[in-house]
């Protein structure tokens, strides 16, 4: 492997290489992302494992939190918690292939996969469904202000709104038929319920950090 990191030796590219380099050869036959976007990934997780001390293998999830609120703007932390429970079922860390797939979700621009990934977020009770309850939790974090009156209407109609839009087959739920057939015809519903996936100006800056390629020039191209 040559060398990555100005900032790295001789001896801890060494160490690099032969702790990571299976597992980035592994995640790149396994996921839609190039070998050197992989390797970039996989080479600043390195860096944040290390900040952890000598013993440490993994990224605590301490950690992911900061970065999901410093790199990606998203400050909520339930978002946050379910994101990270979609990616692992760790309560402590973050493991390479639990950041690499964040990553590809992010980056990817297969619809099915992103609608996947959303749905799964989204259904915090685990029933496959998403139900008018949990539609009217997450419309809390639609509005704010100092009028509670206003504020419950607010929430009460989008929360109506929603579920007339998605619930197709009217049952009162919405299956993840109803909602990918809703978000096939309009994309950009895809985190109907609450961001989850970084915006262009993230995406760009994601790009240059990491040196992903294949955003690059869809963003030079665009």
């Amino acid at each position: 492997m040559s060398y990555l990191d100005a900032s790295m030796d001789p001896m801890e590219h060494s160490r690099f290489s032969a702790i990571y380099g299976p597992v980035i050869k592994r995640l790149t036959a396994s996921t839609g992302l190039k070998s050197s976007e992989v390797t970039c990934l996989i080479l600043i997780y390195y860096k944040f494992v290390k900040a952890n001390g000598p013993t440490a293998r993994k990224m605590t999830k301490k950690q992911m939190y900061q970065i999901f609120l410093a790199l990606f703007n998203v400050g909520n932390v339930k978002v946050v918690d379910r994101t990270m429970a979609t990616m692992t079922k760790d309560i402590k860390y973050i493991s390479p292939e639990a950041w690499i797939s964040l990553f590809e979700i992010y980056t990817t621009k297969n619809l099915e996969m992103r609608m996947r990934f959303a749905f799964e977020v989204y259904n915090t009770k685990g029933t496959d469904v998403i139900d008018r309850e949990q539609v009217g939790v997450a419309c809390d974090a639609f509005f704010h202000g100092d009028d509670e009156e206003e504020l419950n209407e607010l929430k009460l109609d989008m929360t109506e709104f929603l579920m007339k839009k998605f619930d197709l087959d009217k049952d009162g739920v919405i299956s993840y038929e109803d909602y990918s057939a809703v978000v096939t015809r309009q994309p950009e519903l895809v985190d109907f319920l609450g961001y989850l996936f970084p915006a262009r100006d993230v995406k760009d800056l994601m790009a240059h950090c990491i040196n992903f390629d294949t955003i690059l020039s869809s963003l030079l191209g665009s």
